[in-house]
Parts: C-alpha cells; structure tokens; sequence
C-alpha cells in the first residue's frame, strides 16, 4: 500500500468523534457536581520555526478547568509534512530520503481537583511513512492509589484487547510498565494500563483489524473512566493528600517534560505549543 489517504480520514473521523463523547462525558461530570464549566476550542494550523506551513494540517485544542476537571484537555490533530532529516532516522519508515509523514491521533490528559480522584492519560494515533501503523494507550496516574480503581481499569483494558488477540494484554501492559516510567526517580508515573505502537497495517485486512483495536481501546477508556471519576468526586480530602497530589504532579510533569515520546514529536513536527504541553498540571510542588 501507498496511497493511504482514505484510512486517515476514517481514522482522523473516529478520533474526532471520541472526542465529541468524551469531552461530553466530562461536561456531564462536572454538571452532576453543580459546575457549569465546558470547553473551550482553539483551532490551530501546524507551524514550521514560527511560519504556517502550507497544507501542513493542524489540529482542535480543547481545554476545560471546572470543578471535578482541575484542568483537562483533550487534543485531535491531523499534521502532515516532511521530518528534519535527523528527526527522520528515530521514526518507523522514514529515512533522510523520504521524510515525508502523516499523523492522525486523540491525546487526553486530566488532571483533577480532588485527589482521590486518579488523574488519567489516553492517547491513540495513525501514522504514515513509507509504512503505516497504529499507536496508543491509557494509563492511571492515581496520587492516591485505590485497588478497586487499578483493578477496574486494567480489566477494562483487558477486555478490549483480548477481543482481538489474548496475547494483545500482557505485552502491552508490560510495554506501559517500561514506558510509563521515570529513570531518575526509579519509580513508575502511575499504576499503568496500556501501551503499543507500530501496529503495522501492509494491507487493508491489517489495517482493519489494528483500527478496530484502536477503537475498542477508545470505547474502553470511555466506559471506565468516568466511572472511577464517579466513585471518588465526592471524597473529603485533607490538606495532606493535596499536598500528596502535588508532589505527585512533579513527578508527572519531569516524565512528559524528559521523556515523553509525544511531547518530542510534538514540537519536533510544528504541533501547537500549547496543545502539546497540555498535560502539564495546573498546579505543581517540588519538595
């Protein structure tokens, strides 16, 4: 295949829609708590050293702060172009001589005001080089961890995978565990989830299965998250586990800041600024 032009537009298609129900979801939440808060959208065109980049795509920022959502923002691009030269050789088929990429994802970070209240990340992704394939995930970043909470969320996870592959679960759960982890504090961000990337589709049946996948990982972190937000929103917090939530938020912020893969590609492709460091906390402590 070479021409992959329509799947990204189903792709792209789909990821604006999740956006739609979750950012709906969320706006529900914060009505059931007797906020009035919604998001706000800022569309932007993708950028190369500060000038447009003609048919370079772009993307649709939304952000809400209320009273559940401390600050949650839930981002959809479409960006196309051609990686640096250098940039090119670390991305999965391209090379110097052809850098040409498309990119297609949903990425979603929310932070909450109380601290019972895990914060949460979820991101999935189409990309194009001279290969195509699908990339994602979702993991729980409780500051104060609940077993019921892992346990729900990792069986979700668990079920839409092992709709696909049995296999599916543990290498990917595995894979978060390696990545979702922060070296100079020897210390995992979170509790885990789900993590994969080139999921290569060499064919339309490929191609289908790995966006049905995809899909399924979206549908789950819609059913669930809500779900623990629900459980916990109500919880009287002390002075002390906000401070724990703060602290927690540190650390958060070093891994997207030093390691996160998206924050590179990010800024590497002319992503909006603002848009890519979304998933910073509103608020951070370092002790």
């Amino acid at each position: 295949m070479t021409d992959w032009t329509t799947h990204t537009a189903r792709a792209r298609a789909w990821f604006e829609s999740l956006r739609d129900r979750i950012c709906a979801e969320f706006e529900a939440i914060e009505r059931e708590a007797g906020s009035d808060a919604r998001f706000t959208y800022r569309p932007w065109n993708r950028e190369h050293e500060g000038e447009p980049v003609e048919n370079g795509g772009g993307g649709v920022q939304g952000l809400m702060k209320g009273q559940v959502f401390e600050k949650v923002g839930v981002n959809v691009s479409t960006v196309h172009g051609a990686f640096s030269p250098e940039f090119a050789r670390t991305i999965n088929g391209a090379d110097p001589e052809n850098p040409t990429f498309t990119a297609t994802g949903i990425s979603l970070v929310a932070h909450m005001a109380n601290p019972h209240v895990p914060a949460v990340h979820m991101n999935t992704r189409f990309l194009t080089t001279r290969k195509a394939w699908f990339g994602g995930g979702g993991d729980l970043n409780p500051p104060l961890p609940y077993e019921e909470d892992t346990a729900d969320f990792h069986a979700r996870f668990q079920a839409a995978c092992d709709a696909h592959d049995p296999a599916y679960h543990p290498r990917f759960k595995a894979w978060a565990d390696d990545y979702f982890f922060i070296p100079h504090r020897k210390v995992h961000r979170g509790v885990g989830g789900i993590f994969y990337d080139h999921l290569e589709c060499d064919s339309d049946a490929a191609f289908e299965a790995n966006f049905a996948l995809t899909r399924d990982v979206g549908e789950a972190f819609l059913d669930v998250y809500p779900r623990l937000v629900r459980r916990r929103m109500g919880q009287a917090f002390t002075a002390q586990d906000e401070q724990q939530m703060l602290e927690w938020r540190g650390r958060y912020a070093e891994f997207n800041l030093v390691y996160d893969r998206g924050t590179l590609f990010g800024l590497k492709t002319g992503g909006n600024i603002d848009a890519i460091l979304m998933s910073l906390p509103p608020r951070a402590v370092w002790s």
